[in-house]
């Protein structure tokens, strides 16, 4: 029997100080989100982070927190639902981290007799932060705890044209003319030498400006390639002019040397240099959560409209939008006929 599980990255149980730490802790423990040796991963997060980061968290997260629960995990269940009533296949929820993990996700499908799963990492574009850690984690628990189970991990759909045609049409239905000046597409950001190792040629990857549009196998496993492809994609798709939209990178952590150019500063300099409607559109993301609604909704506006701004539109996730339901419906469908 065959069945879906949706995997999204999670949320603290509740917005305080409390429940964030040991969110934060089974987060950023992660080898592949702080990709450094265990003692000096562990120095940093436990020693310092989780120490001074949980109390500012829980604060932004009660900025944006909804009745029912946080909106990550609100807005996933809705598009659980949502795709349940077009497929007639069982679909589970789970997150990387937090709950409901990806082991109960396995074992409610197992319950109703799963043991094909299509396994679709809620995240368009590639990265070992993300998609990547999804994947090794429910690796890692088949083999532990469910050896009768196969698992297929759908690609990255940053390009498919479902996607594409489902994200230009929610940016358009959401963007008046008259409105912006300026549309910046605001993807998160990773560390740089996250792309060298996610690199499966070892050479091709440079981030020199010119790596990302030569094309290579590289691509398949490239964020900041996939982050471009998206946006080149959607702007042919709504005609929007070179010179008036912008690709950047949100939420750094630590000193590392970041993917460019920053989100923040960005927007500072937008608002400096004369723009004075900005919409901001953040592909990354297929559901709303901390990062578009407080950090983007919230900050960025607050800065942008600080630093001259007039007027700066936050333009919603694709969450759970018919047509992206239709895409997930349409790619689930695929991979049945296919099996």
């Amino acid at each position: 029997m065959k069945g879906i599980l949706l995997v999204n990255l999670g949320s603290p149980k509740s917005p305080t100080p409390e429940d964030v730490k040991p969110y934060l802790d089974e987060f950023l423990m992660d080898k592949r989100v702080i990709d450094m040796p265990y003692l000096l991963r562990a120095f940093l997060v436990k020693g310092i982070i989780l120490n001074t980061r949980p109390k500012k968290s829980a604060e932004a997260y009660q900025k944006v927190w909804l009745p029912e629960g946080s909106p990550l995990i609100v807005i996933s269940q809705r598009q659980q639902k949502k795709l349940q009533q077009k497929i007639d296949l069982p679909i589970a929820l789970a997150m990387r981290y937090g709950e409901p993990s990806i082991k109960t996700g396995l074992q409610e499908l197992k319950d109703k007799g799963v043991t094909e799963v299509f396994m679709i990492p809620l995240y368009p574009q590639f990265a070992m932060a993300t998609t990547e850690t999804i994947e090794v984690l429910a690796e890692e628990l088949r083999k532990k705890h469910f050896a009768n189970m196969t698992i297929t991990s759908m690609p990255a759909f940053y390009n498919k044209q479902e996607y594409i045609d489902a994200l230009a049409a929610s940016i358009q239905a959401h963007l008046d003319e008259n409105e912006w000046d300026h549309v910046l597409f605001s993807y998160h950001g990773v560390p740089e030498r996250h792309i060298y190792k996610s690199d499966t040629t070892k050479s091709h990857c440079k981030i020199d400006g010119s790596c990302c549009n030569t094309p290579s196998v590289a691509h398949q496993h490239c964020y900041r390639h996939q982050c471009l492809e998206t946006t080149k994609q959607v702007v042919e798709k709504l005609n929007i002019p070179e010179g008036k939209y912008t690709n950047t990178f949100q939420s750094r952590l630590g000193p590392d040397k970041w993917l460019q150019p920053p989100t923040d500063k960005t927007v500072n300099q937008l608002a400096e240099n004369g723009i004075k409607h900005l919409a901001v559109v953040t592909p990354a993301f297929v559901a709303d959560c901390l990062e578009t609604l407080e950090e983007i909704g919230m900050e960025a506006h607050d800065e942008f409209l600080h630093h001259g701004g007039t007027s700066f539109k936050t333009i919603p996730c694709l969450n759970d939008n018919d047509a992206f339901i239709d895409a997930l419906a349409t790619w689930i469908t695929t991979w049945e006929q296919t099996k």
